[in-house]
């Protein structure tokens, strides 16, 4: 199966008569890569499912501002993140802080899991949802999709030495939650 570059999809966007099949491909060669992204984020299915509509509907509306100073990607992981972040600021009400949202998304991650889960997976998870925001960001991007920190640095719009930092904080912190939990 020959899988279209992403220039080739971008060609086909730019024109008319090409526009929706090109878009089609886009869908289809980053959704599961998306998805993974997302739900790693938000935790549950029917949130990551939200999120991965609302994902692909401005993929779709801002589709013609993509500039190509980044790859295709990039730009896409930076609308799917910036979704996971408005999901969890509207789960966030004032008067919530980010330690509830986390024990949120903690119980939601044990709801999600099947009695004969790996402990030791969950508690890997349990550790990630506990790390601020940021840091939590940063580490998904970095060790679940194993992209270099350039690229995480335009998703997340901050400057590489700031995501390093927090890329060691976020690994120190679950290092000691999960041998001392």
């Amino acid at each position: 199966m020959n899988v279209a570059t992403d220039e080739e999809i971008l060609s086909m966007i730019k024109q008319k008569s090409t526009r929706e099949r090109g878009l089609t491909l886009l869908i289809n060669k980053y959704k599961e890569r998306l998805y993974w992204h997302i739900r790693r984020l938000v935790v549950g299915k029917e949130d990551a499912e939200d999120v991965m509509q609302e994902t692909f509907i401005n993929i779709y509306r801002f589709i013609d501002t993509f500039e190509q100073e980044s790859k295709l990607y990039t730009w896409l992981y930076r609308i799917a993140t910036n979704e996971c972040i408005k999901l969890f600021r509207k789960k966030r009400l004032p008067e919530t802080s980010f330690d509830q949202v986390s024990d949120y998304l903690t119980n939601k991650l044990y709801y999600n899991t099947s009695e004969d889960g790996d402990k030791i997976l969950v508690k890997f998870q349990e550790a990630i949802l506990k790390l601020p925001e940021k840091q939590r960001l940063v580490f998904n991007l970095r060790y679940y999709d194993e992209l270099p920190y350039e690229e995480i640095s335009k998703i997340l719009e901050t400057n590489v030495g700031a995501l390093k930092t927090n890329y060691h904080y976020a690994v120190e912190r679950i290092k000691e939650y999960m041998l001392n939990e």
